[in-house]
C-alpha cells in the first residue's frame, strides 16, 4: 500500500496486509489450530489476545503443544500451569516440567541453514543446524572439562558472531547460566556486571573490529581477571573468528575450531586456554534436563545511576515467549532469514537467538552499521535475502534524515517486515521505512525491555500499521495504560503496566535473596501490577503510542507529555542532529524547560535556529512547551545501548552531584556527559532553588 504525498500524521494508515498475507501467516495458522481443537473460535487478533490474557493457563498450554516443545519431563496434568501469588507478582509457570533450550534447536533438520555470520570486512560463514550443533557439542565438552556444571555462570565478552552463539548454546546445554557484554563496553562496566555473578569461566575475544579499525582487548581481559578472584579459567577467542571465513558465491563454511594459540595467564590468576583447545575433542551433545524456571541467562539494566540490576530469566519462560514472539508475531519459521542489528550487550541479541527455536536462519552482523557507508545493512539484506530486518529507531531516523532510498538502489523484495525498537519511532520514521524498504513491508515498531527480554507491545501480521502506533499488545501480555488514579484509560497518556503474569518476567534478580529488590523495582507502585516506567496511550483500536520514560516526563502547566513527542518536533528541523529536553519542575514548583541541541553541519546562526525551534514547538505542541533556554552542545550522552540519558542530566540540573547522578561507565561516551555539564554550567545550571 503506497501512501499519498503530504505530511504524515500520527494515526495515518500506512499499510494493510492483504487477505492472502494474513491467511498464510503463522498467527492465522495458530488461530485455525485452536478452532480445530475447539479451544477458541476467533476471527480477529483482538479476540485471540483477550483469550490469551483471560485464560492464561490454556493459552500457554496450547502454545507449547502447538510449537512441539520437546519436554524432558512433561508438566503433570494434575498441576496447574500457573500458580498465582499476588496478581502479576510472584507467579510460577509449569511447575514440575523440565526441558532444555538446546533441545528446541536440535529439533530442526541438521541440513537446514541455521546461522549466517558476517563481519564488516566482508567475511561470511554459513552453518547448518548440524554444523552448529557439532561445534556446540565440542564446546560443551570443553566447558565441562573446565568444571562448568548446572548453576555455574559463564561470562562472555564477544562480538556478535559464531563464537558467541556456540558459547551460549554450550553453556545452557550444561544447565549453566550465560551472561555477556559487548567488547566495546568499558572495563569498569564489565566489572560492574560480571563481579556480581562470580562466573567460573570467562570467554573473551582478543580483539574486535569496528568502523574499519581494530581494537585490542588485552587490557580489559587483565582488568576482569583481577576483579574476579573466583574466576577459574579464561578462554581466549580470536576476535575475527573464524578467520578463514571469506565471502563466496555459495558462502564459505568454516571449521568450528578457532586458531588462537594457548595463552599464558598471569601468576596466581585464572588459567588461560585458547578457544581452539576448548573445542579440541569431538563429543556427543546431551543437554541436561532443567526445571522450567531454572536460570537461562543473566541480563543487565543500563546502570546509569548505580550498579546494573542482574536480571535472571528462566529457561522455559524465554523458550515459550520467544516461540510466540518470533514465530507468531514476527511470522518467522523454516525458510525465513531473521536479522536484527545488535551487539551481545543488548537484549536484542538474546531475542535474535530465539530465531533458532523457530527453525529460522539467523543473520549476525559484527561491525559498524554505516561502514563503509549507510547502505551497508540494506546491502546485506539484499545479498542474503533477509525476510525480517530488525534495527533501531535511531538508525531508521538517521537514514531518513540522510534522504536515503535503499529500494531505489537495491533489491529488497525478500523483506516482508521491518522491526524497530530502542526508542519510540516517530510517524515520519514509520512512513520512510514503509516507502523506502519495499513494496509490501510491515513496519513493526515494538516496545519491551531487558527486564522481560521481549516486547510488551508487538507487531502482528494480521493488523494494519498506523503511523506512530505500535500495532498491539503481545499475546499473553495484559498491557494497560494507568491514569493518575491507577485505573486503565483509553485515548489518554498513562503509565505502562502489566496486570497479569507474563511467562518471561524475571525469576529473580541475582543476589536478591528475599525478593525485595525485585519487588521494589517493578511492583512497589501498584500492588500486584508490573510498572515498567514508560508513558503510553492505548487507542480505541487496541494499538499503542509510546511517549518515552515516565520518570523524564515534561509537566508544563499541569499538561504532562512524554519526551518522544518533543523530540519528534525538534529533530525534524533542519540544522538539528540530536536533542535532549529537561524539565526542571519539581513537586509544587514549576521550573524551566531546557533544550540541549546538537547542531547539524557547519556552524550557523544560533539565534536563528533557536527562533525556528521555538516557533515549531509553539505551533506543533503548545506555548507551554516552548523551552526557556536552548543550549547548543557538541554531543549528547547515551547509554551503551544507545538510549538518551535524560534522568541523570535532570538530576544534575537539580543539584545532584554528577558522580551520584550517573555511572560514567554505563555511558557510550563519558566525554559527552562532561560536555553537557560544561554547557549547563556556562548557562548557570545547576542553580540554587528558591
Amino acid at each position: 500500500m503506497r501512501r499519498s504525498a503530504g505530511p504524515v500524521m500520527e494515526g495515518d494508515l500506512l499499510f494493510e496486509p492483504s487477505r492472502q498475507r494474513r491467511e498464510r501467516s503463522r498467527m492465522a495458522a495458530y488461530m485455525r489450530h485452536l478452532c480445530t481443537r475447539k479451544v477458541l473460535d476467533a476471527s480477529e487478533y483482538r479476540e485471540l489476545w483477550q483469550w490469551s490474557v483471560t485464560d492464561i493457563e490454556a493459552f500457554w498450554r496450547e502454545l507449547a503443544e502447538y510449537a512441539g516443545v520437546p519436554w524432558r519431563k512433561a508438566p503433570p496434568s494434575w498441576r496447574p500451569v500457573l500458580v498465582r501469588a499476588n496478581g502479576a507478582e510472584g507467579a510460577h509457570f509449569f511447575g514440575g516440567a523440565q526441558l532444555n533450550y538446546v533441545d528446541l534447536v536440535r529439533s530442526h533438520p541438521p541440513d537446514a541453514p541455521a546461522v549466517i555470520s558476517v563481519d564488516e570486512a566482508g567475511g561470511r560463514t554459513e552453518w547448518t543446524f548440524g554444523e552448529l550443533l557439532d561445534a556446540v557439542a565440542r564446546a560443551a565438552e570443553g566447558l565441562g572439562s573446565l568444571g562448568v556444571s548446572k548453576g555455574d555462570r559463564v561470562a562472555a565478552v564477544l562480538p556478535n558472531g559464531l563464537a558467541a552463539i556456540v558459547g551460549f548454546l554450550a553453556t545452557v546445554s550444561l544447565g549453566a547460566i550465560w551472561s555477556s557484554c559487548a567488547p566495546e563496553f568499558g572495563a569498569p562496566s564489565m566489572v560492574d556486571r560480571f563481579q556480581q555473578i562470580e562466573p567460573k569461566v570467562l570467554l573473551i575475544a582478543d580483539g574486535y573490529a569496528y568502523g574499519g579499525r581494530q581494537f585490542d582487548l588485552s587490557h580489559k581481559l587483565e582488568t576482569l581477571e583481577e576483579a574476579m578472584p573466583r574466576l577459574a579459567t579464561t578462554v581466549v577467542v580470536p576476535g575475527s573468528w573464524p578467520r578463514e571465513a571469506q565471502p563466496s558465491e555459495q558462502g564459505a563454511t568454516a571449521s568450528p575450531r578457532g586458531d588462537a594459540r594457548p595463552a599464558v595467564g598471569r601468576a596466581g590468576g585464572p588459567a588461560r586456554l585458547a578457544w581452539s583447545e576448548m573445542l579440541d575433542r569431538p563429543a556427543r551433545l546431551d543437554p541436561a534436563a532443567v526445571d522450567f524456571e531454572h536460570p537461562l541467562w543473566i541480563l543487565y539494566s543500563s546502570g546509569t545511576t548505580g550498579l546494573p540490576k542482574a536480571i535472571v530469566h528462566g529457561h522455559g519462560g524465554i523458550v515459550l515467549e520467544h516461540l510466540k514472539a518470533i514465530g507468531l508475531h514476527c511470522d518467522l519459521g523454516a525458510g525465513d532469514r531473521f536479522f536484527w542489528f545488535t551487539t551481545t550487550g543488548w537484549m536484542m541479541w538474546n531475542y535474535l537467538l530465539g530465531g533458532l527455536l523457530t527453525g529460522s536462519t539467523i543473520v549476525c552482523y559484527d561491525g559498524s552499521p554505516v561502514h563503509p557507508d549507510p547502505l551497508t545493512l540494506f546491502r546485506l539484506a539484499s545479498e542474503l535475502g533477509i525476510t525480517f530486518f530488525g534495527t533501531s529507531a535511531s538508525f531508521i531516523e538517521s537514514c531518513r534524515r540522510l534522504g536515503l532510498s535503499p529500494r531505489g538502489e537495491l533489491d529488497l523484495s525478500s523483506v516482508h517486515s521491518v522491526g524497530s525498537t530502542g526508542s519510540p519511532l516517530p510517524p515520519e520514521g514509520f512512513a520512510w521505512a514503509t516507502e523506502e524498504l519495499g513494496d509490501d513491508v510491515l513496519v513493526g515498531s515494538v516496545s519491551g525491555g531487558t527486564d522481560v527480554c521481549t516486547a510488551f507491545l508487538a507487531n502482528c501480521p494480521l493488523l494494519p500499521v498506523h503511523a506512530g502506533e505500535l500495532q498491539c499488545a503481545g499475546l499473553g501480555v495484559a498491557v494497560k495504560a494507568f491514569g493518575p488514579d491507577g485505573a486503565p484509560v483509553i485515548g489518554q497518556v498513562g503509565e505502562l503496566v502489566v496486570t497479569e503474569p507474563m511467562v518471561s518476567m524475571p525469576v529473580a534478580l541475582f543476589g536478591d535473596r528475599d525478593g525485595s529488590k525485585l519487588h521494589d523495582s517493578y511492583f512497589a507502585e501498584y500492588p500486584g501490577v508490573w510498572r515498567h516506567g514508560d508513558w503510553v496511550k492505548e487507542t480505541a483500536r487496541g494499538s499503542f503510542v509510546v511517549y518515552g520514560r515516565s520518570d523524564a516526563t515534561l509537566n508544563r502547566g499541569g499538561v504532562r507529555m512524554g519526551t518522544a513527542e518533543f523530540y519528534r518536533v525538534v529533530e525534524k528541523i533542519d540544522g538539528v542532529s540530536d536533542s535532549l529536553v529537561i524539565d526542571t519542575s519539581e513537586l509544587g514548583r514549576e521550573g524551566e524547560l531546557l533544550l540541549l541541541v546538537v547542531p547539524a553541519g557547519e556552524e550557523g546562526d544560533e539565534e536563528e535556529l533557536t527562533g525556528r525551534l521555538k516557533r515549531a514547538l509553539r505551533e506543533e505542541l503548545s506555548p507551554r512547551h516552548v523551552p526557556d533556554r536552548v543550549i547548543p552542545v557538541r554531543s549528547l550522552p547515551r547509554t551503551l545501548n544507545g538510549k538518551k540519558v535524560e534522568v541523570p542530566v535532570r538530576k544534575v540540573v537539580l543539584g545532584v552531584e554528577p558522580d551520584l547522578a550517573v555511572s560514567r561507565d554505563s555511558l557510550a561516551d563519558p566525554a559527552a556527559f562532561d560536555e553537557v555539564l560544561a554547557a549547563l554550567a556556562r548557562a548557570g545550571f545547576p542553580r540554587e532553588h528558591a
